[in-house]
């Protein structure tokens, strides 16, 4: 396997593409917008300097990984000859479930079609393809290059070959790779929204401020990150489209998005990529400074 089709130059998309040049695959990295993969490029290699200074690679090894990387915005030129595609697309399941039919019809029969879907099964999506036993999960976490797990997940139909091709392939990237299988949120989106939805039900109802929920899990759960730092860092639209599947899928009350959630991304306020969410962002600046929204004076959800 050398050949490694990426579909979607975003933060996924580009760290999948960065994460396998590194290691020496071929890839083609493939988006409809040729300035989103132009952005890609220069992300990558931003990402591979901070590597190299940190002494991590070496001058070499960024000019080969970027050599390693073409891309398109052609998908059939994209994937013509491709081994393994992964579609890092937008967590929409009319997008996935449509470009996986395309795939279906470009590539060859012995081609893995995998999706780094966070929560959209994989059966459902294998479903609308010709070789479902082929199609399988490959939920990167995000940093990609720097994050160890990659949850893999298994639907209905994907065969052990697959799954073993796959689950090989990720510890060839250094990563440890974890199988699981295909019902909604599989395992880590599954335990992890919950809890930030529940933070922020905590926010929403008065229970404590922003700073403070988020010190409580840092200290008191030895957490890297508050849960609401990280739903920024996610992105409050993409926990919502969790959220939403996971409600959906086991139409369980508990999974229902919190009020504040849905307002938030109403009013375009996303987290990190749009500037502002439970905390304000400024690029160039790593301060956590809380949202004007959510400081103590303004305090009004």
């Amino acid at each position: 396997m050398k050949n490694i089709t990426v579909i979607g130059s975003g933060t996924m998309g580009n760290g999948i593409a960065h994460t396998f040049a590194q290691h020496g695959f071929k890839v083609s990295l493939v988006d409809i917008n040729a300035e989103a993969l132009n952005k890609a490029v220069q992300t990558i290699t931003n990402n591979l300097d901070r590597q190299l200074k940190k002494g991590t690679i070496n001058e070499q090894l960024k000019t080969d990984t970027l050599g390693r990387i073409k891309t398109f915005t052609d998908l059939p030129s994209g994937a013509a000859n491709a081994d393994l595609v992964i579609e890092a697309a937008t967590e929409n399941q009319e997008i996935k479930l449509e470009l996986f039919k395309q795939l279906s019809n470009i590539c060859s029969d012995k081609v893995i079609l995998a999706s780094n879907t966070s929560s959209i099964s994989i059966t459902q999506i294998a479903a609308v393809t010709k070789n479902p036993g082929n199609v399988i999960g490959m939920h990167f976490m995000n940093p990609v290059p720097i994050m160890k797990l990659v949850e893999v997940i298994r639907g209905y139909a994907t065969t052990d070959e697959v799954t073993q091709t796959v689950m090989q392939l990720s510890k060839a990237l250094g990563k440890d790779p974890v199988e699981v299988n295909d019902y909604p949120g599989f395992v880590a989106n599954r335990i992890l929204m919950p809890m930030i939805n529940e933070a922020i039900y905590t926010l929403y109802e008065g229970v404590a401020g922003v700073e403070e929920i988020d010190t409580v899990m840092k200290l008191g759960m030895a957490h890297p990150m508050g849960p609401l730092q990280l739903a920024d860092f996610i992105g409050l639209d993409v926990c919502l489209a969790i959220l939403k599947v996971l409600y959906t899928g086991f139409g369980n009350q508990k999974y229902a998005p919190c009020p504040l959630l849905m307002n938030m991304v109403t009013a375009g306020h996303l987290g990190a990529k749009s500037g502002s969410g439970f905390y304000k962002y400024t690029a160039g600046s790593k301060e956590l400074i809380i949202a004007d929204k959510f400081t103590k004076n303004s305090l009004n959800l």
